[in-house]
């Protein structure tokens, strides 16, 4: 059987503007591989309402599992959680155990919730909330969409929240083989072991350090005897 499929929705103009660097997706990637789940898309959308719905119920109805990263906060141009409501047709509103974590964090914190920081509570009919340690206001799961701050150690804690929750597969297996020759060089052979072994994932990743050059060979798959035995003759067409 196929492993689950994923996607990843980041929502942000700072992120396309280039004013923050996204490093969700990196994170987000490798807690997906170790528990089988293949993440096959990754999107970028500005803070505008009809391109999160039109993302977000493009994605719901290809991959099993959406995670939504970014606009979640307190600030008027967070609305990625209005967005999720529409993209599924409910109502949103403050929800009373959302309320609640917030109010005894800034109860503890001795802070007001006032109405910035009460917008963090205002969760889609129908969702489940989503634990956040790191900072109290939690993220929300409806659906097969689970949408999560951007903040990373915020965004991490959340995944880890929603992981166990999922159903995985196969783990991702991986080993590399670097080249010390041109891609050109190694290309038609290494397409005539892709086709042997046409149920593995392999690519080619060129580097050059100090004068010397060449590429790494990366063969992916969930069969370790198949990866072992494509690394085998890979090594065996290009001994060092």
């Amino acid at each position: 059987m196929p492993n689950p499929t994923a996607a990843m929705l980041v929502i942000g103009d700072e992120i396309l503007s280039g004013r923050t660097r996204e490093a969700n997706m990196y994170y987000l990637s490798g807690e997906l591989t170790k528990v089988g789940i293949d993440l096959e898309e990754v999107r970028i959308v500005s803070d505008k309402s009809a391109a999160i719905v039109s993302a977000v119920n493009a994605l719901r109805a290809t991959f099993d599992t959406v995670i939504t990263s970014g606009g979640i906060g307190p600030t008027h141009d967070d609305i990625t959680a209005d967005a999720i409501a529409q993209a599924f047709g409910v109502p949103i509103d403050v929800r009373d155990d959302a309320r609640a974590l917030l109010q005894a964090h800034y109860d503890r914190q001795g802070a007001e919730l006032n109405a910035a920081r009460l917008r963090m509570a205002r969760i889609p009919k129908g969702a489940t909330l989503i634990d956040n340690p790191v900072s109290i206001a939690p993220g929300f799961t409806i659906g097969n969409v689970h949408v999560m701050a951007g903040v990373p150690a915020v965004f991490q804690a959340m995944v880890a929240s929603v992981l166990p929750t999922l159903i995985g597969g196969a783990p991702l297996l991986s080993q590399t083989l670097r080249i010390q020759r041109g891609e050109g060089d190694i290309a038609g052979p290494l397409a005539e072991l892709a086709q042997e072994f046409d149920d593995l994932q392999m690519g080619s990743y060129p580097y050059q350090k100090d004068g010397a050059y060449g590429a790494n060979i990366v063969i992916r798959g969930t069969d370790a005897a198949r990866v072992n035995a494509a690394m085998t003759k890979l090594s065996g067409l290009f001994p060092a």
